[in-house]
């Protein structure tokens, strides 16, 4: 790229140029523009072709040059701005006929409104309603303007307030809105942007008399614009941001750019990208949409503009200018280059078995990234004012309530202060809830109430919660905390849970993750950050990318989500804006959140037998064998010999946790280390709280360990180990050994002992998620409108009706451990018959932990060489990655290498199928946060000769055998020849791979599976209704009525994931059902509420009706405690697994 400085020479010696001939891109703009950051980034790209040289006109020769004195050039970027002469650009372009990037007369137009609006609604694109005001001297009679107190005439329109009154020339860009006098009146005026001000509020309310305007209708946006950045008619890149016309206050990072949102364009406005490029026949074309009422307004169209701040655009658009030139000028100047086919235009990647086919469907559950330690304390209370705020956020409609805004917090802790004050000022007053609960409330809920965001902990509404359940009857089983006393009449559990934010790390490890992604689509084999611009992301802007992303209501699953889409798409800035642009909650449905307080029966049990099991003082013998690890897992063995005696183990943990909580007293007392600080900002102070609690917990009252704080134990020494090791504590990483050793039991075991068990509560948490998936691959091959281009409108494309479909589900723990179960356990393969499924399996039980970024990733594939009809036309493939490594130290780390798809690299015998089960070193792992590495071969010293060039190293597909993601890893000898996996180069070595676990599936074979998991799911629950309904009408039958029995079986909804069969007889009336009462009615003890002021309010509901219900809950307790039937629908405790 050069400035041609002086005027050009048409004689001018061709030894200048190099002995090839080059194409001239000529630069013709005013110097601003020419030199701006986004010009200067994308033609230092273009330079990267082989063929193509950049020239920028001076802006002294564009001036005062004639156009004759112009340096020459093959093709032409020019483009209108204040003071650029386009006379003398058409003047030129008519001289020397380049090819032009962007239409010059055209230019004209897109000068003034009124024009842009003609030829937007000719072209039959959506517009606000508006009417055009000409005040021209010599034709009087064509300004019609009728001025009232809210509204205006214009020629026979009536715009009533709020309407926007437009300057008809595009140059100015003093925009009004006015608003209506009950609103306030007075208008907003915009303008250009002025350092952080883009439009001031005006209390004039009079329209202006002077000049033509254009008057439209005011589209109500939400407070957002969109801007579009089309470079040709195929290529489109969307960006939303802070509407001017808000608050006028233009928002900005913390590097001072204003915060752009990215956007996801629907598939009538990638048409209307279309449109816009080809009628104003600007190729680099930037223009405004309002999104408004459920359909999308163009109401400004700019002409030549480029995105700011956006590397993945850079690249883009140089990548779709170089190749338009080349593709238009190379045969006419005879330059040796082939037109390059769009490896990306139809998307045909490489199976894991060799085979080409067309990528069709991407579905991946992923868990969350590294979070620091959550935290829970759980009271119960019956003060009346705890009932008053349960019923002020309607807690009696279900019985339970979560408080996450910081409004709601801040009652909550105002009702703390209060009760302490109170007991502190009358030591016999009716205050129920103990001093030390209440005091650790207070503690932490101040903790937390710090609107600093580098403040340890800090939570801004969905990073903190308050639970409170309503107890009828009190709470049934006290906890270790908690006097063994069982006061009578209704209380509520109040459950606080803290901690479990996204680390720095884990934000880190998710963006890149998401860029390791993009390998699995066309054109990202090799490295897959190498070239920004290739293969998913020119898919995704062409219009052909169907994604959608998909998250629980957790805060830090919702980050991760972001930061995976922050990479996946190589977007940049804040993760707050891809958060609320890019990322759906998913938890309306229980598609993939879980209540951890809430189990299922099986769940219950399952947990009483680990805690039995647990509690024995002597070596496990082969009966406990037996009992624990029936599936006989290499991971499950392996920690059972490390335990040997697990209350041994227990009172070694809780030495050590006792040597650790006195080791961080230590250091406080220290003046050099009272103020230290910690990862993530956190404290030695509240580093001490967390251990000090777990303390507390571990051992209860009575001598005995309570298991369920072990995974909460694992928890918080696997965060100290890898980001507080430099505290140097003594003994952490034996604590580390022995707690993940009990973990690696509890944890897997607390989702099912035995198959059916593991089934049963797999299916209870994730049946949702699975019928989903079933959904989005049978709609996959189906016909589709959306995201794909119009055939009208397709030229250019060579598979327009073709696109790959992207899902993504962000989860935690429970739903990813509970879909592996089904895959594993379900009866989709035979083992016997089917040895890569054998090994498949063997691989999975040396798994020992299911950890942070643990992706399990099903895509489906197309070939078209088969006949539709024909099973073999859809192919199916499952992978499977454990997550992030553990690694608390080099030489302490688990080794974590199992089973190995086969390679075309080493063959040398380094590792074993359980590798994954034994605590080894891993030499390849990292234990500090990866730093992001981006590189392009763009701006590599050679040229490309096309951008298409994906890597270096890229070679012919046939034959090749390829890893998804593979790191510097070790493989077993056993497996070397299996023919699965994907090759390439590792950008995420702290992650392990993703593993192939099947590549032969047909897509009838996995959606019969799915559909027999999911029907065999609802007939256990079909089956256990008709069961209690027998039950009813051979107790009941006088006084119940059929139709009430209907609506009972009715209102369940066997797709909740994690609703007790026993919780549904306490439920058997439809509780939406506005005329009866609520579920709580049904328990209301004798005593009236009048006489409680903290009761639930009073039933009118039938007496015989609740009579029924309670006579059922009598009926069952036959068989089951009463205390147990309630534990079980009211006060259900954790599961203690890690989400």
């Amino acid at each position: 790229m050069r400035n041609a400085s002086d005027p050009y020479d048409e004689e001018e010696d061709d030894d200048n140029l190099s002995s090839e001939r080059q194409i001239v891109v000529g630069i013709c703009s005013m110097m601003k523009k020419s030199n701006s950051k986004p010009m200067t980034q994308i033609m230092e790209r273009l330079c990267k072709f082989e063929y193509i040289t950049v020239v920028i006109f001076p802006e002294d020769v564009i001036l005062n040059e004639p156009v004759e004195k112009w340096p020459l050039c093959d093709c032409l970027i020019s483009f209108h701005s204040k003071g650029f002469p386009l006379d003398k650009a058409v003047s030129y372009a008519k001289l020397r006929n380049p090819l032009l990037i962007n239409d010059l007369h055209m230019q004209y137009f897109i000068q003034d409104r009124r024009e842009v609006y003609r030829i937007l609604q000719e072209e039959g694109i959506d517009l606000p309603r508006y009417a055009v005001l000409n005040r021209d001297p010599d034709r009087p009679k064509e300004c019609n303007l009728v001025e009232g107190e809210d509204h205006v005439e214009v020629n026979g329109e009536v715009f009533h307030k709020p309407f926007v009154e437009k300057p008809v020339s595009a140059e100015d860009h003093n925009v009004y809105i006015y608003y209506p006098t009950p609103a306030g009146g007075g208008s907003q005026r915009l303008f250009r942007k002025i350092g952080s001000r883009s439009s001031v509020y005006s209390p004039e309310s009079a329209v202006r008399k002077t000049g033509s305007y254009i008057y439209e209708e005011f589209m109500p946006t939400d407070g957002t614009d969109v801007k579009v950045y089309t470079v040709g008619p195929d290529y489109a890149h969307a960006e939303a941001r802070k509407s001017p016309a808000l608050d006028g206050k233009v928002e900005r990072d913390s590097e001072g750019k204003e915060i752009r949102y990215p956007v996801m364009l629907t598939a009538m406005e990638k048409l209307v990208a279309r449109k816009v490029c080809l009628a104003f026949k600007q190729t680099v074309c930037g223009f405004d949409l309002l999104r408004a009422n459920g359909h999308s307004f163009v109401c400004d169209v700019n002409g030549f503009s480029f995105v700011k701040n956006s590397m993945k655009y850079y690249d883009d658009c140089a990548k779709v200018l170089g190749n338009m030139v080349m593709r238009e000028l190379a045969p006419q100047l005879h330059i040796p280059w082939s037109i390059p086919m769009e490896a990306e235009d139809i998307p045909i990647v490489p199976t894991t078995s060799g085979t080409m086919m067309e990528l069709r469907c991407v579905i991946a559950v992923i868990r969350h990234g590294d979070r620091t330690p959550k935290q829970k304390m759980k009271m119960e209370v019956r003060n009346a004012l705890f009932f008053d705020l349960f019923e002020k956020y309607g807690g009696y409609k279900s019985g339970k309530l979560k408080l996450k805004k910081p409004k709601q917090l801040q009652e909550v802790l105002d009702i703390a202060r209060q009760l302490l004050s109170e007991l502190g000022q009358h030591n016999d007053c009716e205050i129920e809830e103990k001093k030390s609960k209440l005091e650790q409330l207070k503690t932490v809920l101040e903790m937390e109430s710090s609107l600093n965001d580098n403040q340890y902990g800090h939570f801004s509404g969905i990073n903190r919660k308050v639970q409170l359940t309503y107890l009828p009857n009190g709470q049934l089983k006290a906890s270790s905390e908690e006097e063994d006393t069982l006061m009578s009449g209704p209380s509520l559990l109040l459950v606080l849970k803290w901690g479990g934010e996204l680390t720095p790390a884990g934000r880190v490890q998710a963006e890149e993750l998401g860029r390791a992604f993009r390998c699995m689509y066309p054109g990202g084999q090799g490295d897959y950050a190498g070239f920004p611009g290739c293969g998913l992301l020119r898919l995704h802007s062409t219009y052909r990318h169907d994604l959608k992303i998909y998250a629980s209501d957790e805060g830090r699953v919702q980050m991760t989500a972001a930061a995976f889409a922050k990479g996946l798409l190589a977007l940049e800035g804040e993760l707050t804006p891809i958060l609320v642009q890019m990322v759906k909650s998913a938890n309306m449905n229980g598609l993939l959140d879980s209540d951890s307080d809430s189990l299922t029966d099986c769940q219950q049990r399952v947990k009483a037998r680990l805690h039995d099991i647990m509690q024995k003082d002597q070596d496990f013998t082969e009966e406990d064998y037996q009992k624990l690890a029936p599936t006989s897992s290499p991971s499950l063995l392996n920690s059972m010999k490390i335990i040997q005696n697990p209350v041994r183990t227990c009172d070694k943990v809780y030495a050590l946790i006792q040597s650790l909580t006195r080791q961080i007293r230590s250091r406080l007392e220290d003046p050099k280390s009272a103020s230290l600080q910690l990862y993530h900002s956190e404290t030695l102070e509240l580093m001490l709280q967390r251990w000090s609690k777990l303390e507390r917990d571990f051992r209860m009252k009575n001598g005995r360990y309570d298991i369920s704080k072990i995974p909460d134990i694992y928890d918080c020494i696997k965060y100290d180990t890898q980001h507080n090791s430099s505290l140097g504590l003594e003994d952490t990483l034996e604590l580390f050994r022995l707690s993940r050793a009990l973990a690696d039991i509890i944890i897997p075991q607390e989702y099912g002992i035995s198959k059916l068990e593991k089934l049963d509560i797999a299916s209870a948490y994730c049946l949702p998620l699975f019928r989903k998936i079933q959904l989005d691959l049978q709609r996959t091959h189906e016909d589709e409108a959306v995201n794909k281009l119009h055939p009208l409108y397709s030229r250019g494309v060579m598979s327009p009706g073709r696109h790959v479909r992207t899902r993504l589900y962000f989860t935690s723990e429970s739903h990813v451990h509970s879909l592996l179960s089904i895959f594993r356990y379900g009866g989709l393969l035979n083992e016997g018959k089917d040895e890569q499924w054998k090994q498949a399996m063997d691989y999975l039980s040396a798994v020992t932990e299911l950890n942070y970024m643990t992706q399990i990733v099903i895509m489906l594939y197309e070939d078209n060489n088969k006949d539709p009809s024909s099973e073999e036309r859809f192919h199916v493939e499952l992978h499977f990655s454990p997550g992030v490594k553990v690694c608390p130290d080099e030489e302490n780390a688990p080794m974590g290498f199992g089973f190995r798809p086969a390679s075309a690299k080493s063959q040398e015998d380094l590792g074993s199928l359980e590798d994954l089960s034994k605590d080894e070193p891993d030499h390849t792992a990292l234990t500090e946060p990866l730093s992001i590495h981006r590189k392009s071969p763009l701006l590599a010293n050679r040229k490309a000769g096309s951008m298409e060039v994906l890597s270096e190293c890229s070679t012919s597909f046939s034959g090749a055998i390829y890893r998804i993601f593979p790191s510097c890893s070790r493989q077993s000898p056993e497996v070397k020849s299996s023919g699965l996996g994907f090759e390439g180069c590792s950008m995420v070595p702290s992650i392990y791979p993703l593993e192939t676990l099947h590549n032969s599936l047909s897509l009838k074979q996995v959606d019969e599976f799915l559909s027999k998991v999911c029907e065999s799911r609802n007939e256990t629950l079909t089956k256990t209704m008709k069961c209690f309904s027998a039950m009813f009408d051979s107790q009941f039958q006088p006084s119940m009525q059929p139709e009430s029995l209907e609506r009972a079986h009715s209102s369940v909804a066997p797709a909740q994931p994690a609703q007790p069969v026993w919780s549904i007889l306490l439920v058997l009336h439809p509780v939406q059902d506005l005329h009866q009462s609520p579920w709580w009615s049904l328990h209301q003890p004798s005593t009236s509420a009048a006489s409680r002021p903290h009761a639930a309010p009073q039933s009118a509901y039938p007496d015989l009706r609740s009579a029924s219900a309670a006579s059922c809950t009598h009926l069952l307790s036959a068989n089951l405690s009463r205390s147990r039937i309630l534990s079980l629908s009211l006060s259900r405790s954790s599961t203690g697994g890690r989400r």
